[in-house]
C-alpha cells in the first residue's frame, strides 16, 4: 500500500460515522457514570445499541466496499467502549459500599466485563471469515449494556443481583453457546416503541417500577436464557 493511500479519507465511509456515534454514546455514558448520573448513563448505553444496530444496515444499503476491514475494526473498537467499558464503569460507580470484600468483588466483576468483552470481539473478528455459523457464537456483547441499562431503569436495581448478572453475561459472551441474530421484526418494533416511551415525558411507572424498562429487560433475559437452555 502506498503511503498516499493511507489517508483516513480512503477508509472512512458513512457507516463508520454511525459507529463513531456508538462509541461517543458509550464514552458519554462513562462520563455520566463517573458523575453519578446513572439514569442518563443507562440511556446512553441504549442509544449506543441503536447506533450499533444501524451501522451495518447503512453499510449494506450503501454497498460499502471494505476490502481492508476498516469498518469491522472501527465497529469492534467502538463496541468495546460502549458495551465493555461503559457497563463496567456503570457497575463500579453505581455500587456504593463500605465493605472491602464487596468493593473488591465489584472491581473484579468490572474487570471481567471488559476482559470478556475484548475476548468476545477478538474471537468474532478472527473466526468471522472461517466459521460459517448463522447467528453468534457466544452472547452478543451489546446484551451486556442492554441488560444492565434496562435493569437499572426498571427501578428494581439491586447491587448484588447486578454483580451476579454481570458475571453470568460475561461468561456467556466467551462461551460456545449459539445465539440467533435479532430478526424478530415485531419484537424489534415493540422494543423501539418501549424505548421511545421511556424517553418521552409520559407516566409509565407503577409503584416506582418503570414498566417499559421491565418489558425490555424481560425480552433480553428471555433471549439470554432460552438459547442457553436450547444448547
Amino acid at each position: 500500500m502506498e503511503i498516499e493511500k493511507t489517508n483516513i479519507g480512503h477508509f472512512v465511509a458513512i457507516s463508520d460515522f454511525i459507529s463513531l456515534l456508538n462509541m461517543a454514546s458509550g464514552f458519554l455514558s462513562i462520563l455520566c457514570s463517573i458523575n453519578h448520573e446513572f439514569w442518563l448513563a443507562a440511556f446512553l448505553m441504549i442509544f449506543a445499541i441503536v447506533f450499533d444496530s444501524t451501522d451495518g444496515w447503512v453499510a449494506r444499503k450503501t454497498n460499502r466496499n471494505d476490502k481492508y476491514g476498516f469498518g469491522k475494526n472501527i465497529d469492534s473498537l467502538s463496541d468495546i467502549v460502549s458495551f465493555g467499558v461503559a457497563p463496567a464503569v456503570f457497575i463500579y460507580t453505581s455500587i456504593n459500599t463500605t465493605s472491602i470484600i464487596l468493593h473488591a468483588i465489584t472491581i473484579i466483576i468490572s474487570l471481567l466485563i471488559v476482559s470478556c468483552g475484548v475476548l468476545r470481539l477478538t474471537r468474532y473478528n478472527v473466526i468471522a471469515d472461517y466459521v460459517n455459523v448463522e447467528g453468534f457464537i457466544g452472547l452478543p456483547i451489546p446484551c451486556m449494556s442492554f441488560i444492565i441499562a434496562t435493569y437499572y431503569l426498571t427501578g428494581l436495581f439491586n447491587p448484588y443481583f447486578a454483580l451476579l448478572l454481570s458475571a453470568i453475561i460475561s461468561v456467556l459472551m466467551i462461551s460456545n453457546v449459539k445465539y440467533p441474530k435479532f430478526s424478530n421484526i415485531p419484537i424489534i418494533a415493540i422494543s423501539c416503541a418501549l424505548i421511545v416511551l421511556m424517553i418521552l415525558p409520559i407516566p409509565t411507572t407503577i409503584f416506582s417500577i418503570n414498566i417499559p424498562a421491565v418489558i425490555l429487560l424481560l425480552f433480553c433475559l428471555y433471549y439470554l436464557f432460552i438459547n442457553l437452555i436450547k444448547n
